[in-house]
């Protein structure tokens, strides 16, 4: 975030802003997931263009992503947020980025050059300057060192929307095109072979190449998992913590629909989303299974290639989720890699002698990453490290990620 002291000619309606305030209310006060909140917010009015949309989602974004700075030029409190403190934040906001800010009665303590004078004084504090929590600023830069600051730098930016192309059916190149046929403008990306970044988002899941199953919506970063455990057609795969299935779907696609791969979950409705995306995608070798103490047994020894994507404090991905930050606890993180234990300790006995698994994470905090591998590896002397990587915000453009390759033993 950079202050503008320049004002714009920028007129504001009431409906928005106040639409922007319910949303901020219903994130910090209610305790509610900033997505969810925004979608029903703009449903709540048909009249809304997508302008006004557009106005109302990427405001009430980017004010989540820096709400401790921006209440901090405003010398608004954090805690026990009423109307009245929300009104002076996104005014605050508002004035910041250049909008000429109305003479209405909530906004009359609004004063530019107090709000200038706030921000430079932030300055002197890194976590109010990069709008985190002070526990994830001495956590993160603990762990990360220098490397925090330019990785919180850039997980404080939008991020990019980017589809994978479906290999089953399509390629980049050829997606690309199809998609300018629909007035959809996207671009390739170097290094990631199936990958389009969108320049356009409206409409993007009404349009026909992606109910054709062309395309998914899946991150840089998050495309390059399935091809660091790179299976081969006709192998047995098991996706232990699949969710709704995007990690899946590009296992198919990379092993051309040939072998099997069985996608488990903790969540039945996950699992059927994912039947539904598989049918769209095309992808005919995927059969689901819920994660139960049964199935794991049943599947012991029986895979050719693991992935685990595991639960985890997602600091990855903030540029996504925003409220993350405010909604995250320190007591969460430690709780989390107990779990990530258990699960690499109990789900890698389904690797087969000869068998690879990779164990990822969209952390970037070394405590969920390495110092997880590091433990299992010492507790587990037949499996050995054959690969790793730390994909990182501020280097990639994509979100926040770490991927172990490993291979046990004959």
């Amino acid at each position: 975030m950079k202050t503008n002291p320049q004002r714009t000619q920028s007129k504001l309606h009431r409906t928005l802003v106040e639409a922007i305030i319910t949303a901020l209310h219903q994130i910090f006060n209610q305790h509610q997931y900033a997505d969810k909140v925004i979608e029903s917010v703009l449903r709540s009015n048909p009249k809304w263009g997508a302008r006004d949309r557009g106005f109302i989602a990427e405001n009430t974004y980017d004010i989540v992503r820096w709400f401790r700075l921006v209440a901090f030029m405003a010398e608004s409190p954090t805690e026990h947020i009423h109307k009245g403190n929300l009104w002076q934040i996104v005014g605050t906001w508002l004035q910041d980025k250049g909008a000429e800010v109305p003479a209405w009665p909530e906004f009359k303590n609004i004063n530019p050059r107090h709000i200038f004078y706030r921000y430079n004084l932030a300055k002197n504090d890194p976590a109010v300057f990069q709008s985190v929590p002070d526990w994830l600023q001495q956590m993160a830069t603990e762990q990360l060192g220098e490397l925090w600051p330019l990785e919180i730098e850039a997980l404080n930016k939008t991020a990019p929307l980017v589809v994978r192309a479906n290999t089953l059916k399509t390629t980049a190149a050829k997606l690309k095109d199809l998609l300018a046929e629909t007035e959809m403008t996207a671009s390739v990306v170097e290094g990631y072979p199936d990958a389009l970044i969108i320049k356009k988002r409206s409409k993007l899941f009404s349009n026909p190449h992606f109910q054709g199953g062309l395309f998914e919506v899946q991150d840089g970063s998050s495309q390059k998992v399935a091809a660091f455990l790179n299976p081969q057609p006709g192998s047995v795969v098991v996706d232990a913590c699949a969710g709704a299935g995007g990690k899946t779907l590009h296992l198919a696609a990379l092993m051309e629909n040939k072998g099997r791969i069985i996608s488990m979950d903790t969540e039945a409705w996950k699992l059927e989303e994912l039947k539904k995306r598989a049918r769209r995608a095309g992808a005919q070798n995927i059969e689901t299974q819920l994660i139960s103490e049964e199935n794991l047994n049943k599947l012991q020894d029986k895979a050719d290639y693991l992935l685990l994507d595991v639960p985890c404090s997602g600091l990855g991905v903030l540029r996504r989720n925003p409220d993350a930050k405010w909604k995250l606890k320190p007591e969460f993180i430690e709780n989390i890699r107990k779990t990530q234990q258990h699960i690499i300790a109990t789900y890698s006995k389904m690797v087969k002698p000869g068998g690879k698994m990779v164990y990822a994470t969209c952390s970037i905090l070394p405590s969920e990453n390495q110092d997880q591998v590091a433990e299992f590896l010492k507790a587990n002397e037949d499996f050995k490290l054959v690969n790793q990587e730390s994909v990182f915000s501020h280097q990639s453009g994509f979100d926040g990620f770490y991927m172990a390759l490993m291979e046990r033993e004959g």
